[in-house]
């Protein structure tokens, strides 16, 4: 090859690598962001057999919509169910989490909720203890 065709070659593969760095970086700035008005949640102490249901309220403060692609707990004793619909810049969703209180004891347990935003993956936390059926009230 000329020395041509090695300059012109090199001036298209520098082109290639800048363009394709800016766009990156404006994927980001433009990208879904998922912030959650709280992360953790202490149930405290919860009779047996009660209601162990909390609720995680986040808002898309990103630019695009965002879409809650999956959401899983660290146990089966653990049940999310979140807003299935893309969620608008500046508009909110929520994360319902239920914990199987017919299991007696202390519990801390994890939820990761994988979507679409730029700082995905995000973990949330419930933590309670669930008293013995003699101990709970009727």
């Amino acid at each position: 090859m000329n020395r041509f065709t090695i300059f012109i070659l090199a001036l298209s593969l520098i082109s290639a690598i800048s363009c394709s760095n800016t766009n990156e970086g404006d994927t980001r700035k433009n990208a879904a962001r998922i912030d959650f008005e709280k992360t953790n949640h202490d149930f405290g102490q919860l009779d047996f057999g009660s209601d162990g249901v909390c609720e995680f309220v986040f808002s898309n403060s990103g630019s695009s919509p965002l879409v809650i692609a999956n959401v899983k707990s660290s146990c089966g004793c653990t049940i999310p169910e979140w807003t299935k619909e893309p969620i608008k810049a500046g508009e909110k969703g929520s994360i319902r989490v239920s914990y199987d209180t017919y299991r007696i004891g202390s519990f801390t347990k994890s939820i990761t909720v994988y979507s679409n935003a730029q700082n995905s993956p995000i973990r949330i936390f419930i933590k309670g203890r669930v008293k013995s059926k003699e101990d709970s009230s009727t």
